[in-house]
């Protein structure tokens, strides 16, 4: 199985600064992975820009089963979250809130997150997530993930917003493979077109084989997708 998570800015192009759905299909069919997670996406809303992205993202690049998980409405009705294409059927698919900090800790942006579960047909739990930008939403974000992972036939991806040392990620680290041990050099995935950090992951449970995992260098959303191949 090929897994392939992508944070696409909701669809709009690095460079150009303007939505390009098909620009994000492209990527997404040049990889051609089984099961894609997708952060920062849009969907059908009261503003022109605000359309079913998941649901074209699908169409273009052929994928037969999505689902688009709403974290929050932006100035009115105006959905935005997380999203999933699958070439597996989807049998069950639901939005788990991460608890917002109360009160906040730190006085950067904060932004309500949300957990994407999907259950596949083949068995497998995919978990989609993007995680905020403090550490005390990060926190909450972890457990919300630890209370959802199996420990067979599961698949976590997303961008998580931190880098790979640090320690808000051993929890998840005990329990699952990342499968950037098997990059053959380092990988960077943002910003995509000179990265310099590492803050997407696709994590496995131990019962998955990594075969191969890579971060193309593409340049389309402001971040690099990340694949990984599974047995």
């Amino acid at each position: 199985m090929k897994i392939m998570t992508f944070n696409t800015q909701h669809c709009k192009s690095y460079l150009q600064r303007e939505i390009n759905i098909p620009m994000m299909a492209q990527v997404i069919r040049d990889c051609s992975p089984d099961v894609v997670g997708l952060n920062e996406m849009y969907d059908q809303g009261e503003r022109p820009e605000f359309t079913a992205q998941t649901k074209e993202l699908a169409r273009l690049a052929d994928y037969p089963y999505h689902f688009f998980a709403k974290t929050i409405d932006v100035a009115g009705n105006n959905p935005y979250g997380n999203g999933i294409l699958s070439r597996i059927k989807i049998v069950n698919a639901e939005v788990i809130p991460i608890p917002d900090p109360v009160p906040h800790a730190y006085e950067g942006y904060y932004e309500t997150r949300c957990l994407l579960k999907a259950e596949l047909e083949n068995g497998v739990t995919v978990l989609v997530t993007h995680f905020g930008l403090n550490p005390d939403e990060q926190q909450n974000a972890v457990n919300t993930v630890l209370a959802h992972l199996k420990s067979e036939k599961c698949v976590l991806m997303g961008d998580f917003n931190v880098l790979p040392d640090n320690p808000v990620l051993a929890p998840i680290r005990a329990r699952m493979q990342d499968t950037a041990t098997a990059f053959a050099e380092p990988r960077l995935s943002y910003p995509s077109d000179v990265p310099d950090r590492k803050i997407d992951y696709v994590f496995v449970s131990p019962d998955y084989k990594i075969c191969a995992a890579d971060i193309p260098a593409v340049v389309a959303s402001d971040h690099r997708p990340h694949t990984a191949e599974v047995c």
